[in-house]
């Protein structure tokens, strides 16, 4: 192994135990990573013990609104749970590999599966801004892989596969709870499925951009996920992947957007995400 290599899993091992020394023994078997708007599920977390990012040695900072920036470790339907409230993302100019360190910190602490959700675009003319989207796959549009450079076999396989980069059958059981969840006026739950586009950001994309999109197969569109997903593959991890579906982003019919707009319809949208989630944290076999 050469020096670089040796260094990088130095880090996650580092990080991995300053996180670890702060757990009083507690084995964290799922971790969540919340997106925009949707980090008040962390505050439903029992016994819960706070690490701020800054304090976890070699990782970065969210600057992003929305994202508080920490670790939140305990119980979530009698699951003992890892949350990253808030993530990183490669427009705040990190490089890829270190957006997606704390995928590999988690994976050393010991958790095999992994909930990954974000807010995101819709570009499926039969969706509606407040839906939730199961990612069913992906594309990725960053530019960028943060599995590229040299290979650490201790991390993962050299061409990891990704012809099930979000599980069957996770997706599965999360169609199944999606039926009993409600939100707070009582109304249903409307889960879509499909095909989620990672793009780099942080500008929104251009009409062009959008169509040009979903004429390739892409259902949602947003600036995050992907990136932490082929590392979660490259590890062994399975991955459940929700998006919320902040607004419509049709090409031909877009209207200007603010985050603040996204926020807003995350926040409204965030009782049956958090049910959803819930239901799959009791129910998922690991």
């Amino acid at each position: 192994m050469n020096p670089k290599q040796q260094h990088v899993l130095q880090e996650i091992r580092e990080a991995a135990e300053a996180v670890r020394s702060r757990l009083a023994g507690r084995q964290p078997v799922i971790g969540l990573i919340l997106g925009s708007g949707l980090g008040d599920l962390a505050e439903q977390v029992d016994n819960p013990i706070h690490i701020d990012y800054q304090d976890v040695p070699h990782f970065p900072v969210s600057t992003v609104e929305g994202h508080a920036g920490r670790f939140v470790i305990g119980e979530l339907e009698g699951k003992t749970v890892i949350v990253m409230q808030g993530r990183f993302h490669f427009y705040e100019g990190y490089p890829m590999k270190k957006v997606v360190f704390p995928v590999y910190v988690m994976r050393e602490l010991g958790v095999k599966s992994l909930v990954i959700t974000n807010a995101a675009g819709g570009m499926n003319r039969a969706f509606q801004a407040g839906d939730l989207m199961l990612i069913s796959d992906h594309i990725n549009m960053t530019g960028d892989n943060p599995l590229i450079g040299p290979n650490h076999p201790e991390l993962g396989v050299r061409f990891p596969d990704m012809s099930e980069a979000y599980s069957r059958e996770y997706r599965a059981l999360a169609r199944e709870l999606s039926a009993g969840v409600t939100g707070e006026d009582g109304s249903g739950l409307t889960l879509q499925e499909g095909v989620y586009c990672g793009i780099s950001g942080p500008a929104y994309m251009t009409p062009a951009e959008l169509t040009m999109l979903a004429k390739l197969g892409g259902d949602a569109v947003g600036m995050s996920t992907v990136g932490e997903v082929i590392a979660a593959r490259h590890g062994g991890l399975k991955v459940l992947g929700i998006s919320c579906i902040t607004d419509m982003a049709i090409g031909e019919e877009l209207e200007p957007l603010t985050h603040e707009q996204v926020m807003a319809v995350a926040n409204r949208t965030k009782p049956k995400f958090q049910a959803l989630v819930k239901a799959f944290v009791k129910h998922v076999q690991l």
